[in-house]
């Protein structure tokens, strides 16, 4: 298992303590910018589909993201296989 160095400890921790998805999101909300909240989503909804088998060209059209995305998503799978 790789060892986290302490900032990215200590941004784990602080989601962990949200008490509910608001919380959450209101975390999140300050942390990201608009545009970083909006495709964070779309990459759980690529790992997602690649799991399920969906063709990456399909992903990127439905997601409206680049092939590029998915296929950095498809990378990311096969390493943590």
């Amino acid at each position: 298992m790789n060892t986290l160095d302490p900032y990215t400890e200590e941004l784990l921790d602080t989601l962990l303590e949200a008490k509910d998805s608001q919380a959450l999101l209101t975390v999140l909300q300050s942390l990201l910018t608009p545009a970083e909240l909006n495709e964070i989503p779309k990459r759980l909804q690529i790992l997602k589909r690649l799991k399920a088998g969906e063709p990456q060209r399909r992903i990127a059209e439905d997601l409206g993201v680049g092939i590029a995305t998915v296929s950095r998503g498809a990378r990311a799978l096969k390493r943590d296989q």
